[in-house]
């Protein structure tokens, strides 16, 4: 009975032992891992500038700001076409462009408190008055009207002033006989503006509709994204359709359209591409040659070609 007690003792004082070491070892790794977590916190990352870096939607390879800029604003690893605001949009499109009507001011009708706000802050993050931007450009000796949409404004919806700069843009293409070429990109009417906004439909319609009576050419151009009132109005009317390659083009959503009509839709469903095969738009044209077949299409449906 001695000999077992004191094998016993020697077995509890064993097991003390191994308790106490293994609460030793997991005391250390507790305290390795909050000296760790304190290291993480305290590391500081190299800073990457958003004007000089940016991340790739499609494939999020990080691309130097000046290599998307040499490809056409397009991602060099994967081909991918980053959206364009309107000054990027004529800088590689245009020789040059002298704005018109930049002093249309934006009103809100309805008085509603928080469309105030999302105009300023709008304002402030496109560095533009509006989601549209009107004048006169030039392509080597091609002289046209021309417009270019925002889609950092508000999504580039349409509202009163939109309708309004479109308006006053083709009336003055009918008088100076001037084509126009118009680049659209957006969301469609806008909501906050309401019936004021579905109005712009009519009246865009109505204002192409006189400047094609007086034999001029019109020639929309669709870029991403190109829905709702905007798709429904002016941006379908032209003599000839062209659009980017890959842009996304429609009227609702595709999600909408699946949910309301409870169908699997096609693959590629509301893409320049899809459309093209339809027969809905005329031609597509890739960035790189964007300038130069605007350019042949003017050329060819000018006075000059005929001297």
């Amino acid at each position: 009975i001695k000999i077992y007690l004191k094998n016993l003792k020697l077995v509890v004082k064993m097991l003390k032992f191994l308790k106490t070491k293994k609460l030793r070892n997991e005391s250390k790794e507790i305290l390795n891992k909050k000296v760790m977590i304190k290291k993480i916190k305290a590391f500081k990352a190299p800073e990457v500038n958003n004007d000089n870096y940016q991340k790739c939607k499609n494939c999020t390879e990080i691309v130097q700001t000046k290599k998307i800029v040499e490809s056409m604003y397009s991602c060099p690893k994967c081909n991918f076409l980053f959206r364009l605001n309107p000054q990027q949009r004529i800088d590689i499109t245009f020789d040059s462009f002298d704005e018109l009507f930049k002093n249309e001011k934006q009103t809100n009708p309805l008085n509603i408190d928080f469309y105030d706000k999302k105009l300023k802050s709008a304002k402030s993050i496109s560095k533009q008055n509006s989601a549209i931007t009107t004048g006169v450009a030039t392509i080597e000796d091609q002289k046209f009207a021309a417009f270019v949409m925002n889609h950092e404004f508000i999504m580039g919806s349409m509202g009163t002033v939109v309708g309004e700069k479109i308006c006053k843009l083709f009336q003055y293409a009918t008088k100076h006989k001037l084509s126009v070429v118009g680049f659209t990109a957006s969301g469609g009417a806008r909501m906050q503006e309401a019936m004021f906004s579905l109005i712009q439909m009519v009246r865009t319609s109505a204002a192409v509709a006189n400047f094609q009576k007086a034999g001029k050419l019109y020639m929309p151009i669709l870029t991403t994204p190109t829905y709702g009132g905007v798709s429904a109005s002016f941006a379908m009317l032209g003599d000839i359709i062209m659009a980017e390659e890959k842009a996304m083009i429609g009227f609702a959503g595709k999600k909408v359209i699946k949910d309301a009509m409870n169908i699997e839709l096609p693959e590629g469903f509301q893409t320049a591409e899809f459309l093209l095969e339809k027969g809905f738009i005329d031609l597509i044209s890739s960035r790189e040659y964007m300038k130069e077949n605007i350019y042949k299409i003017l050329s060819m449906h000018s006075k000059k070609r005929g001297k």
